[in-house]
């Protein structure tokens, strides 16, 4: 067995028992029918950088076919603000390898990430991912070589203060369980960021930690391996969406600011190359 796939987190790379970036459309329409999946939702980043979602039921194996080949017709106006009304037509069209299995609905769920087409089934200029491939090809162009990078994901979780176990202020670097509060959130989002083909290098608790106002603030971090930049750029989408999606479920708030509040250890997304 490769050794690669062996250990793999995401349910269809076991299942496929081949690497994400090798699946097609015959694969993610095989891991349906032979798992009763039920809906398809496809993701996509509008101009203010927030995970969209389309919702797809399956109500045949011909329809499932249609929606990963052809995609699906959706309002540009709404998603970025430099596009008329009056010409407002883009597709989204998914990539199959980012596929995953949705962690979060009841219901079985493949999830995919999309690029935007325009009416004549060109790649739409201005989306960013479209913005970042073309810097891509331009670099490799340039220099014969393949940019990588990972990312450092550092974050606060805001929830109430508690008396026992208190950290000193701005002295959270590494702290454990209990002193550090939301260890439990921290390695669930890890686990589930895997599962949907986020490739992790580890993640700790940060320096910041403080109490204002009643509030515990609390500062981790999750960071990633180093990939193929348009890769990394979907992969920290999807974590930030999940872990958003998870604070929910916690009822904390989850902060990605650089900047929390004057005197205290700010939050950086740094890319290292």
């Amino acid at each position: 067995m490769d050794a690669k796939i062996a250990m793999n987190p995401n349910r269809l790379v076991q299942y496929l028992q081949k690497p994400a970036s090798e699946f097609t459309r015959a694969d993610i329409v095989r891991y349906c029918e032979e798992n009763e999946i039920e809906f398809i939702n496809f993701h996509y980043c509008g101009w203010d950088g927030k995970l969209k979602t389309l919702n797809f039921v399956i109500h045949s194996a011909e329809h499932l076919e249609n929606i990963l080949s052809a995609g699906e017709r959706v309002d540009g106006s709404s998603l970025f603000p430099f596009i008329e009304a009056g010409k407002s037509d883009l597709y989204v069209l998914p990539k199959y390898r980012t596929a995953f299995v949705n962690p979060f609905t009841e219901a079985p769920t493949v999830d995919l990430l999309c690029c935007f087409f325009n009416g004549d089934g060109e790649p739409f200029e201005s989306s960013p991912e479209y913005i970042l491939h073309k810097a891509h090809a331009a670099f490799k162009e340039t220099t014969g070589l393949q940019m990588e990078t990972m990312g450092e994901l550092e974050y606060y979780v805001i929830a109430e203060a508690e008396d026992l176990y208190q950290v000193p202020d701005q002295k959270g670097y590494h702290e454990s369980a209990p002193f550090n509060k939301f260890t439990d959130f921290r390695t669930e989002a890890m686990r589930l960021i895997a599962q949907a083909g986020g490739r992790i290098k580890y993640g700790h608790s940060e320096v910041g930690n403080f109490i204002q106002d009643g509030k515990n603030y609390e500062q981790n971090e999750i960071e990633f391996t180093p990939v193929d930049i348009e890769d990394a750029a979907d992969q920290l989408v999807i974590a930030k969406w999940i872990m958003f999606q998870l604070a929910y479920q916690y009822g904390v708030e989850l902060n990605f600011d650089p900047k929390i509040t004057d005197g205290k250890a700010g939050s950086g997304l740094h890319v290292h190359c």
